[in-house]
């Protein structure tokens, strides 16, 4: 049975300004979403993304995550401690982003960019979607870090004991998600949307593939214990994930079939 590394959350000091390695883990993911997003650009020049489109599209990226994200916690998980408490909402040090809460927040952010600039929406949203998964990972390696988000009691091989919850055996749920959120749907993403795409295609595969790796993840994760189970003995995060995986499945559909048609057109016109 292993035993969480108890790490200390602060990862380091300057006077009374203490750093939390959960802080460094967001500044990471934004970090690695630049240079991604450099690297394509640069070498993927038919794009028509200049570097100084990467700087702007990152700091409206990071108002839509910690913005959305601290909404959607309040509003998803708890919004009745919230509204009686609606100076703690200010308070994110102690905690409490929700994925589906910043996804919201880059949405109406990246609309707000396009229409400043311009731009197609979903152009933009397929550009930025493969530049998401590692940010995503480093997020869940600092809810490791921090020995939060455990998974559920367990007696497998590697189940392990996070002291700060319990003494009982649990799923390293969170190293889970980084390796499925993070590692895996980078990849996928990446390799696919080397080639030109349809307008977004590649949007609708981040919806299915973070929906669908955060659907069963959930399988593992111990349900927030001020929600529990909701209906279908499901949790509060699988229920949101679905929407995500629907709304995937109906924008490939609908591609698809706008492809085939104008496909079809050019073939009656020859």
């Amino acid at each position: 049975m292993l035993v969480h590394p108890h790490i200390n959350p602060v990862a380091f000091s300057i006077g009374p300004l203490e750093v939390h390695w959960y802080g460094l883990m967001y500044l990471a993911g934004f970090l690695m979403a630049l240079y991604l997003g450099r690297y394509r650009i640069r070498t993927r020049p038919e794009t028509g993304w200049q570097y100084s489109d990467m700087d702007d599209l990152l700091f409206y990226g990071v108002l839509g995550v910690v913005l959305g994200g601290r909404l959607g916690y309040v509003l998803f998980y708890q919004p009745d401690f919230y509204f009686a408490h609606p100076w703690q909402i200010l308070h994110v040090w102690q905690g409490g982003m929700s994925f589906h809460g910043g996804l919201l927040g880059v949405l109406l952010a990246m609309a707000i960019y396009a229409k400043k600039h311009h731009r197609k929406w979903l152009d933009i949203m397929d550009f930025i979607a493969p530049l998401v998964p590692l940010g995503l990972g480093a997020g869940r390696l600092g809810n490791f870090i921090n020995g939060e988000l455990p998974g559920r009691v367990s007696h497998l091989p590697w189940a392990m004991v996070f002291p700060s919850t319990d003494n009982l055996p649990r799923q390293p749920s969170q190293l889970y998600e980084f390796a499925l959120e993070g590692i895996v749907l980078f990849f996928i993403l990446w390799i696919y949307s080397k080639k030109p795409r349809e307008a977004g295609k590649v949007s609708a595969l981040f919806l299915i593939g973070y929906g669908t790796a955060r659907f069963l993840v959930e399988f593992t994760r111990a349900p927030d214990p001020f929600l529990g189970y909701l209906a279908l003995g499901l949790t509060m995060g699988q229920w949101l994930s679905l929407p995500m995986i629907i709304i995937g499945i109906i924008m490939f559909i609908v591609i698809n079939k706008k492809s085939r048609h104008k496909s079809q057109q050019k073939k009656n016109n020859i």
